[in-house]
This record gives structure tokens, sequence and C-alpha cells, in this order.
């Protein structure tokens, strides 16, 4: 006979597995300088990165891509970014395409390999915030067509899409908790 003891850490494990699943799918991948890429800034963009970062969210699991020709990135602490100064890289690329995974919570700081491009504003400084939140909210319908027809086809397919992680968890901790009990 399997104890109440077992079924709640059974719906615990289940619980945390299916949070960092849902977490992982909502993790997002920024093209950085999105269709500009990462570039030497003109003179008149030195502040090109950091307007580039500014409107985003950057989320633990979410990833950075660094396109760039005949250049490079380079990860480096805080002193080294306001430097420029490449000698104690984190890490550092040069294959034209680089992604970064932002795996955990805080600064995160960038530059060209080139310390002149650096000095012109070819850098970036991002904050990392804790993983994506899951979404509680419910989903809102489409707005209500006016004509006297049937609602569209596309509107059940919505809803049924987006239904909150919530209800689907809690569908499969039933699910989970009434198989046990019934092989007890």
């Amino acid at each position: 006979m399997v104890s109440t003891f077992s079924y709640t850490s059974l719906c615990f494990i289940v619980v945390t597995i299916v949070s960092f699943v849902v977490a992982a799918a909502s993790a997002e991948e920024f093209k950085v300088g999105d269709a500009v890429g990462w570039r030497e800034p003109s003179a008149n963009e030195t502040d090109l990165y950091n307007h580039w970062a500014s409107n985003k969210k950057f989320h633990v699991g979410d990833k950075l891509r660094f396109e760039y020709r005949n250049d490079s990135v380079i990860k480096v602490h805080k002193w080294e970014f306001y430097h420029c100064n490449r000698t104690h890289p984190v890490s550092a690329a040069k294959d034209g395409n680089r992604t970064f995974n932002l795996n955990r919570v805080g600064p995160v700081y960038f530059t060209s390999g080139d310390p002149e491009h650096c000095k012109k504003g070819q850098r970036l400084s991002i904050e990392v915030l804790p993983l994506h939140p899951i979404s509680q909210s419910p989903p809102q319908p489409p707005p209500i067509s006016v004509a006297p027809s049937p609602a569209p086809l596309y509107y059940s397919a919505a809803v049924a899409s987006s239904v909150p992680a919530a209800v689907i968890l809690a569908v499969v901790v039933s699910v989970i908790v009434a198989v046990a009990a019934a092989s007890a």
C-alpha cells in the first residue's frame, strides 16, 4: 500500500517538472541589433546597442544571438566592458554567428574584440531577470463581430491553444493522483 506521503511527493515532483518545462518553453532568442546585427556603429550611432536593448526584457533561459562579419564578440566582466579591455574575456567568438545562453540573473557584458569598435559603441550591457513568469491570466477572446454569422472556427482553436499552464498542470496532477489511488 502506498502512503499519502508518496502521493504528495509524486505530485510535487510532477508540478516541479511541469513548471520547468513551461519556463523553458517561454524562453526567447534575441538577435542582437535585429536587422543591423553586430557591427561597428557609425559616428552617429554610438548608443546603438544600448538603444536596442532598452525596450527588451531578458530572462534566465533566453539566448542572445550575435551575427557579424569581419569582427568578433567577447563576453567580459564589468571593468573590461567600461574600459574596452579584452585581456581577460569570459568567452570569445569570431565565427560570425554566436549564441550565448543567459543562465543567471544579473548584468551581462559584451564587447567587440576590436577595442576601437568597442570605444565607438560596439558593446552591449544587459540585465538578466529571473525565469519568465507563468501567465495566470485567462486568455482574452478576439473582438466580437457585429455580423450575424456564427463564431469563426479560429476562435475555439485560439482559446484551446492558450489554456493557462495552471489548468494543464491541475489536469496532469489530477490524473496522476487518480491513477495512483486506483492502483493502491
